[in-house]
């Protein structure tokens, strides 16, 4: 097996700020032998959401899909991840609220959580208003295909319209456009279940429905209650438009259950249980076995 992730110590004459978007406590730092910030956030109480975020990055990574750069770190004691700014020199971050905001008469820009008109639709609908190149609009929606894949691989459920956007710089006279990368899995790979839950769904084969329960932030259709699982939505996605899912659903193919036992058990010892652990590795099996049925049809 692989050497263990490294995990940061952060300082407390590093931190430059506090963030406000979101939910978690976080703060802006900067490590003064290095040119980028990072964003510090503390996990959710008895949750996992640190090392969450972390194996999904090393997931992308190892899928070759564009993604923050996540490391375990701590602070003053308390345990969390760190991710690097992916936003450098003249890049502007436009979120996925604010685009949609202008692309699609009527969008609530303030409602993050069980907002139908957050579709697949509505996203590409983005994409092809901003990116004025049909060419660049269709990599762009491969793009996003992308991050719903790695969404389903590791069970995301929190893809909602303020964890993606575009990245914008000013180029002479004109402005130029660039999905920006992957950011913010710590809903995924069942970080939230205690142990009671977690151990009775693993002697009970009941992985398989936890991921299919799951309620992702990107909705199917405007007229649904919920959204579907982010494997149910590449589901419904891969066969409306297969062309956008086949190459990232090949992608996928690399996470066999071999590395996904590698991704998971570089996670420090202290840091993740054995059975949170087996739960993230079946998991993504689960997942991976999934996509490959869809690939294979």
């Amino acid at each position: 097996m692989s050497k263990p992730y490294p995990v940061i110590e952060v300082h407390a004459d590093w931190v430059l700020s506090s963030e406000e978007m979101g939910t978690k406590g976080k703060f802006w730092y900067r490590d003064p032998s290095k040119d980028t910030e990072c964003l510090f956030k503390y996990p959710r109480p008895n949750s996992g959401e640190h090392w969450a975020e972390k194996i999904a990055a090393e997931v992308a990574t190892l899928l070759d899909i564009p993604c923050a750069q996540v490391e375990l770190a701590f602070y003053d004691g308390r345990r969390g991840s760190a991710t690097v700014s992916f936003v450098t020199g003249m890049q502007e971050m436009m979120h996925g609220n604010e685009l949609l905001t202008d692309a699609i008469s009527g969008y609530d820009a303030e409602r993050r959580f069980k907002w139908s008109h957050h579709t697949i639709e509505n996203i590409f609908a983005v994409f092809d208003r901003v990116l004025s190149d049909t060419d660049e609009a269709r990599q762009a929606k491969h793009r996003f295909a992308e991050y719903l894949i790695l969404d389903a691989l590791i069970g995301n459920t929190d893809r909602h319209h303020e964890n993606w956007g575009i990245l914008r710089k000013r180029d002479g006279g004109h402005w130029s456009y660039a999905v920006a990368p992957s950011f913010d899995h710590a809903s995924s790979l069942g970080r939230d279940l205690s142990a009671e839950k977690r151990d009775r769904r693993l002697a009970e084969n009941g992985v398989g429905n936890y991921v299919e329960k799951g309620r992702g932030g990107v909705f199917w259709s405007s007229a649904a209650r919920y959204g579907p699982s982010p494997l149910q939505l590449v589901r419904c996605a891969a066969k409306r438009v297969p062309a956008l899912f086949l190459p990232a659903m090949q992608k996928a193919e690399r996470l066999d259950r071999k590395a996904a036992l590698d991704v998971v058990g570089r996670a420090p010892d202290d840091w993740m249980s054995p059975s949170e652990r087996e739960f993230a590795v079946e998991m993504i099996t689960y997942g991976h076995d999934q996509l490959r049925r869809l690939y294979d049809e």
